[in-house]
């Protein structure tokens, strides 16, 4: 049951209307019930694996939070017998019993991630590698990937993480635990939350407030109207270029690229919209996952406005400790004193980078293009501020910073830059993408852009007016975005305007939204993560 199903909207409907009449304190039972009932739908044993994950997490917390109990406990009662090493060695101590506890349940949790997500990968390349000693081949095991697991295992494990590091005790209501984790509207493609800004949100009785659903809504509208009417459209075009890379080279290489960043942004960002809609009209606020990328100046930039709740997660949970950690901090050692402080202060920096890059990588797909991805952004952020000087002093020598005309450049490159690494992501083939790449300097049948060639990739004149007219609005909106709230400003408006707006977005859908043969209006991009 996904997003853009009948059966999610009456799904939806149903849910708005027993929210809104359910006691304020039952509420959160009700949401925990939907989250399961939706999630049932991608099959039972999806279900098992989101429970046995749960359960784990939950359980693992709760001894975390008895052990602080119990080290407060004997402090406090033994407060004046103690010396201070004594209270050192027993905070050690607990410290080292709770770390076993946390790295018990990260392996288990990751590693339930691990074999549905990574197993067969593993399998095709020991198989790649006995096909050089003529050796035997390993059988790929039949394994469905569970709807939304890697979103609800970050989740989880970045709420075990708070807990250890003492940010917030455990929740003592496995029910209200398991509504975190589940909370259905983010289950399909985030965002990834965190249990201090969500937790009391879910559990929280909400009245009906009109300003809040009318919002809701039309972020939903909105997100309908980015998927079904310009991702959906232009994902046939997407797939007449990238599925037939001996025919479509050169110039299609460069519309691919731009089709697909396209669509990737309308398909994502739509997602996200109903998501954060669908949790509005419920009197939930959710984080926002996306700033504007495209008007990104840098592609760091780009990274801190594009799925800001990954990049944080990551940041948090992986890139800071592991900067920090002892194996980390000798490695620093050495290298300040084998290759002086300038180099060796970098070490730490740059490893743990490359360990980040490499984990969100292997986190959108278990093949090596999508580690390729990765490590493609890595070496262009890292470069970039290897060169951070040689920036400062050309900008300030021909005093470009501030320029129109050099921000639109800086613009441009950074979205032409990441539109032609993200087509690892569309290729799935490693050689093939930098052979398409290749295409862009041997085979440039520019022409071919002019002499009707783009009316032969599965779109026709009405379809390509109707993306450009969706492009400029989407464009538009965002430009708006800059100076606050669309909404906000929309309801400032008399009534008309804004139910105009309503209903102009609904009609655009029914009416402009892509439908039928060619055409795919289920699938999200991101369900498969």
């Amino acid at each position: 049951m996904l997003f853009t199903s009948y059966n999610f909207i009456l799904f939806l409907l149903a849910l708005f209307v027993l929210y809104y009449i359910t006691p304020k304190k039952y509420q959160w039972l009700l949401l925990l019930a939907a989250g399961f009932f939706f999630y049932s739908f991608s099959g039972w044993d999806n279900v098992a694996y989101i429970t046995v994950t749960i359960a784990a997490t939950y359980f693992t917390a709760v001894k975390i939070g008895q052990l602080y109990e119990k080290q407060e406990s004997y402090l406090r009662e033994n407060k004046a017998s103690l010396t201070r090493e004594e209270k050192k060695a027993y905070k050690e101590k607990i410290k080292a019993y709770q770390k076993k506890y946390l790295l018990l349940c990260l392996f288990f949790d990751l590693g339930i991630l691990a074999v549905l997500k990574y197993t067969n990968f593993m399998i095709s390349n020991i198989n790649s590698v006995s096909r050089l000693f003529n050796g035997r081949e390993i059988s790929f095991l039949d394994i469905a990937l569970p709807m939304g697991i890697s979103f609800y295992t970050f989740q989880a494990v970045g709420y075990l993480v708070d807990v250890y590091r003492g940010k917030y005790p455990p929740e003592k209501n496995i029910g209200k635990f398991a509504l975190f984790v589940s909370f259905f509207p983010q289950l399909i493609q985030g965002p990834i939350s965190r249990f201090d800004d969500l937790g009391k949100q879910l559990y929280s009785g909400h009245s009906f407030d009109f300003r809040n659903v009318s919002f809701g809504i039309e972020r939903i509208l909105w997100g309908f109207f980015k998927k079904l009417v310009i991702a959906d459209r232009i994902l046939v075009g997407v797939k007449t270029i990238t599925q037939d890379p001996e025919t479509y080279q050169g110039i299609y290489v460069l519309i691919g690229m731009i089709f697909y960043a396209v669509q990737l942004y309308a398909d994502f960002t739509g997602g996200i919209d109903i998501t954060i809609g669908i949790a509005e009209v419920l009197g939930i606020k959710l984080k926002e996952n996306f700033e504007r990328p495209f008007f990104s100046k840098s592609t760091a930039e780009y990274w801190r406005r594009w799925h800001i709740t990954m990049g944080t997660w990551f940041r948090d949970y992986v890139f800071y400790p592991v900067s920090i950690s002892n194996v980390m901090m000798k490695v620093s050692k050495f290298s300040r004193e084998k290759f002086g402080e300038k180099i060796g202060k970098r070490v730490p920096v740059y490893l743990s980078s490359i360990i980040v890059w490499f984990a969100t990588g292997i986190w959108h797909g278990a093949s090596w293009n999508f580690v390729v991805w990765g490590l493609l952004n890595c070496l262009v952020i890292v470069v970039s501020q290897e060169f951070e000087p040689f920036y400062a002093w050309f900008h300030n020598k021909f005093n470009v910073r501030d320029k129109f005309l050099f921000r639109v450049f800086q613009v441009g490159r950074t979205f032409l830059l990441m539109s032609a690494i993200r087509m690892l992501d569309v290729y799935r083939n490693v050689r093939v993408t930098f052979q398409m790449y290749g295409s862009l300097l041997t085979k440039w049948n520019i022409g071919e852009v002019f002499n009707g060639a783009l009316m032969k990739l599965g779109l026709d004149k009405s379809d390509y007016i109707v993306l450009v007219f969706g492009i400029i609005i989407m464009i538009t909106v965002s430009l708006a975005q800059r100076s606050g709230s669309v909404r906000e400003k929309l309801y400032a408006r008399p009534d008309i305007i804004r139910y105009a707006a309503y209903v102009g977005l609904f009609v655009s859908i029914i009416v402009f939204g892509a439908y039928g043969i060619g055409y795919d209006s289920n699938q999200f991009i991101y369900n498969q993560f």
